[in-house]
């Protein structure tokens, strides 16, 4: 009997399941989608119970796939910042509110600057609807007496039988609440957002063990949950981004650009991990770039994405077409929550391909703009996410760039990420990041960046 590791990856997007063997070999895989809806402007919501049955069918699908394999653990790797409220029944007391979602916007500007200040200095985050807090506010204001907590904290209450109340430190870095040096809740901005602590789970280091399976179909009760990882930081992990000089960008519904760095610093620095001794990443994070690659291909009336990158490719360039994808504002290093999107440059001899590679640019112009900020100089970029399938965007981003792409072969190294630290947590010795398959992209000598173009349209969105 083979034994594995059950790794969950629970995306904004879609859940997936991976049935991973010591070695990092993976047996099987499921997939299942994830619903969001957009009930007003700026607000992005799943349901809750969806967003779990979607757990439970990739795992079944899964399962289904492979014969005699004993899964000595699961871990977790999950969406980050959105919140969940449920009862005392288990029973969810609104929305998933998505960490897209920029409905406390108003609440978060009429904060006082002295608020902002200590996020900083205790979190390394500051004020902004992406995080959790003003979130779990709302969501409290609605449903007093209710429990919230992050992805990681649903998935680990209903795979325990609804047992556990708990939260993985990374995780928790992420809600503006959590002192990331103290490794606690700060009680100074629990009363600054208005959240009690008798509402928050309890906070556990990364490897630190959450629990025992119970009650969930297909699996046996009594597998311990071994690890949780926060899904972009799983990637760092699965990613071998150890040193300084090294970042990692995933490409999803947005993006996140992470570098390891020796210890915190109160601006864009969060907890990656906690093992033995916390891991600090310096995070710079883009609202929208697989997003805006569904957006226009969605204006140009393709099926999908994989026909906007081959439409984009017949073309040499985008012909001083730009589009700046800022549809719920702008993130790092811009946080300017009140700039627009804009499509700027065309003109009677603009085709729909310009269009297309003019958002296949933004995508890499805005890792640009972040690693552009990154104080240690960079050597190599390793990529993961489901927009690194394009060769396109890859070439691109190496030539914007002027350094090396590496792009992860493996689709679910969030989910490896996790697993490898849950077998390195029951003991077995693990190197998968450094015997991994990347394609590497070098950048050409020749290629035009037109960044300027991208900063000028830029700078047309702002309103600070």
């Amino acid at each position: 009997m083979v034994h594995a590791v059950l790794a969950i990856d629970q995306g904004t997007t879609n859940s997936k399941a991976v049935l991973v063997t010591s070695s990092g070999s993976v047996l099987a895989s499921g997939a299942a989608p994830v619903g969001l809806s957009t009930p007003r402007p700026g607000w992005v919501e799943q349901d809750a119970e969806n967003l779990w049955q979607s757990v439970l069918s990739a795992i079944s699908s899964c399962l289904a796939a492979v014969d005699n394999v004993d899964i000595v653990g699961v871990a977790l790797s999950t969406q980050r910042e959105s919140v969940v409220g449920w009862d005392t029944s288990g029973a969810a007391v609104g929305p998933v509110l998505g960490w897209q979602d920029v409905r406390t916007s108003d609440w978060c500007a009429q904060l006082p600057a002295s608020v902002d200040s200590l996020a900083r200095q205790r979190t390394g985050l500051r004020v902004d609807p992406m995080f959790s807090a003003p979130k779990m506010r709302w969501l409290l204001d609605r449903a007093p007496g209710a429990v919230v907590g992050t992805v990681d904290s649903w998935l680990v209450h209903r795979l325990t039988g609804c047992q556990e109340h708990l939260i993985e430190a990374g995780n928790a870095s992420r809600t503006l609440l959590y002192d990331v040096v103290a490794l606690d809740w700060s009680p100074e901005l629990l009363e600054a957002f208005g959240v009690p602590r008798s509402a928050l789970p309890d906070v556990r280091p990364s490897d630190g063990g959450f629990g025992v399976t119970k009650g969930v179909p297909g699996l046996a009760d009594g597998i311990p949950l071994v690890a949780v990882l926060a899904d972009s930081h799983a990637a760092l992990y699965g990613q071998g981004c150890t040193s300084s000089g090294m970042v990692k960008a995933t490409y999803g519904t947005g993006s996140s650009v992470m570098t390891p760095v020796d210890g915190f610093v109160p601006e864009g620095c969060t907890l990656a991990w906690l093992t033995s001794q916390p891991v600090y990443a310096l995070e710079g994070n883009i609202v929208s770039s697989g997003a805006a690659l569904a957006w226009t291909a969605d204006l140009l009336g393709l099926p999908d994405v994989g026909a906007l990158m081959s439409l984009a490719e017949t073309v040499p360039s985008a012909e001083g077409v730009v589009l700046v994808p800022a549809f719920a504002g702008l993130g790092a290093p811009h946080w300017d929550r009140e700039a627009r999107a804009a499509l700027t440059g065309m003109s009677s001899s603009t085709t729909r391909a310009h269009i297309a590679r003019a958002a296949v640019d933004a995508v890499a112009h805005q890792i640009c703009d972040i690693t552009d900020t990154i104080p240690t100089p960079l050597t190599t970029l390793r990529a993961d996410g489901g927009a690194t399938v394009s060769d396109l965007l890859m070439q691109i981003q190496a030539d914007l760039l002027g350094r090396p792409v590496e792009a992860a072969d493996i689709p679910e190294i969030s989910a490896l990420g996790a697993a490898e630290l849950a077998w390195t947590t029951l003991g077995t010795t693990t190197a998968w990041s450094r015997s991994r398959a990347y394609r590497t992209y070098h950048p050409r000598p020749t290629a035009p960046t037109h960044r300027q173009t991208w900063q000028e349209a830029l700078a047309k969105t702002r309103t600070h």
